[in-house]
């Protein structure tokens, strides 16, 4: 091959030195980690109030519930945030929050409260990557759960046939747990199938259970094959199988 002529790499060198320079500018930029959201304490005081929230909700068939006043210190926070998600989550927590105080409850909204609840979890708190999106997910369902009465007899047909489909399901992923190394794709593929499968018959604590799981493998993608990782995915496996077995009874 013909050596280049000098002249020509001098052009090439010439022509590229615009974008070459932008690069090496953009190149720091990159590296920042990227600025929080909300100040530091104001988040930390969210994800306070979202642990004392759930433990109010985990024991609120006490004598007496202290779900009501964790529900509207975290609302006072929404509105220190001044962000439109939270706000709405917040004051869609509060409504929601209002119906329990009707003589039964709907199971809908009992639901819609559990799975908004579990999530609030998150450690990242209000600098969650996915904050804004769940926040509006949750919000929709509360609205809707609090507005709504409660359910229609359900279809025993269709109940049947999803956990027919389910145990199936969960059979895939056992055996892609199972594998040396576990099926990643396998296992995430089908949690999701499920929980939306489940969503659509608005059986809401399995869609919940399954999108747990989901995340899970998520979060542990590369490390599947240790002990500690296969035992939780497997307790969260059998949780899901109590979950399923319980829709027909």
């Amino acid at each position: 091959m013909a050596d280049i002529p000098e002249d020509d790499l001098a052009e090439s060198r010439a022509a590229l030195a615009p974008l070459l320079e932008a690069t090496a500018a953009i190149l720091p930029w990159l590296a920042k980690p990227k600025p929080p959201r909300f100040a530091p304490r104001l988040n930390e005081r969210w994800i306070s109030a979202c642990q004392r929230l759930h433990q109010a909700w985990q024991e609120r068939h006490g004598h007496t519930s202290d779900v009501r006043p964790a529900v509207y210190n975290l609302y006072a926070i929404a509105l220190e945030t001044a962000d439109a998600d939270c706000l709405r989550l917040g004051e869609a927590l509060a409504s929601a929050t209002d119906r329990l105080d009707d003589e039964t409850p709907p199971v809908r909204l009992i639901a819609a409260l559990s799975a908004s609840i579990e999530t609030l979890r998150e450690p990242d708190g209000l600098e969650h990557e996915a904050f804004g999106e769940r926040a509006r997910h949750f919000a929709a369902r509360l609205e809707n759960a609090a507005a709504a009465g409660e359910i229609g007899e359900r279809s025993t047909v269709l109940d049947q046939l999803f956990v027919d489909e389910a145990r199936e399901q969960l059979e895939l992923l056992r055996d892609a747990l199972a594998a040396l190394p576990p099926d990643a794709y396998v296992l995430t593929t089908e949690a999701l199938k499920l929980a939306q499968q489940a969503e659509t018959l608005e059986i809401w604590g399995i869609m919940h259970l399954a999108r747990q799981l989901a995340d899970c493998i998520t979060r542990h993608g590369s490390e599947l094959d240790q002990p500690a990782v296969r035992a939780k995915l497997t307790d969260l496996l059998r949780g899901l199988e109590a979950g399923i077995n319980a829709v027909v009874i």
